[in-house]
């Protein structure tokens, strides 16, 4: 397995470098945006298996929201849930044999990151304004804000390194593992590898609805929906 540091690129569209981490989530977006049309464009009062598993899964996003912002869940649905999805599919990549999950190559990861941090500051500034939100740094008093603003990088920074470790950690233990004992034997850790995924894009939607959710509510004013 190539190093996770340092990616080559298959081709090039002009002068941008397209990897194997790109690609793979060009199909998972294709996967996503194709599945959702064809599973959303005939609802019925009375649902079938897929559209009850569907909205099933929307009204746990829901229930999550409300929990951990006790407010109304539209406003943080579609980032918080696609971002979810997104990674949870991602991570179980590595269960295809050949595939490397791009949520085990720090590009990927780091633009999640900057994602999140674009999305704290858009979500902060929608519910404050964007004088408001600056004045956020300067609570609970002005000398905090060079720790305010480095707290608002650092635990973004902290996100995509854990996911990072995380994800690309378990890719080298099955790897090895696989190397070393044969196919069937990595099998548990497979298993195990499932479950790691599944909590780590957990915890990364999580953090990020957190985040968000502390931005937009600084003032105690809910943030409107778009």
């Amino acid at each position: 397995m190539n190093s996770p540091l340092a990616t080559s690129a298959l081709f090039h569209l002009g002068p941008v470098p397209i990897t194997e981490a790109v690609l793979i989530t060009w199909a998972i977006m294709a996967f996503l945006g194709i599945g959702c049309r064809l599973a959303t464009r005939s609802l019925t009062l009375i649902p079938s298996t897929l559209q009850s598993t569907l909205e099933l899964v929307v009204e746990t996003l829901d229930l999550q929201i409300r929990e951990a912002t006790g407010e109304p869940p539209q406003a943080y649905r579609a980032f918080v849930g696609t971002l979810f999805i997104y990674i949870l599919i991602a991570n179980w990549t590595a269960l295809i044999p050949g595939i490397e999950p791009p949520t085990a190559h720090l590009e990927t990861d780091a633009a999640l990151a900057v994602l999140v941090f674009v999305s704290v500051i858009r979500f902060g500034v929608r519910s404050n304004g964007f004088g408001g939100y600056l004045k956020t740094f300067a609570l609970p008093n002005p000398v905090m804000i060079p720790l305010n603003i480095l707290e608002s990088l650092t635990r973004v920074f902290s996100m995509f390194v854990r996911l990072f470790g995380n994800i690309m950690s378990g890719v080298f233990v099955v790897g090895i593992v696989a190397s070393l004992a044969g196919l069937l034997v990595p099998i548990p850790l497979m298993a195990l590898d499932l479950l790691t995924g599944a909590v780590q894009a957990y915890i990364f939607a999580v953090l990020a609805l957190v985040f968000i959710s502390a931005a937009s509510a600084e003032t105690g004013d809910e943030p409107k929906r778009s």
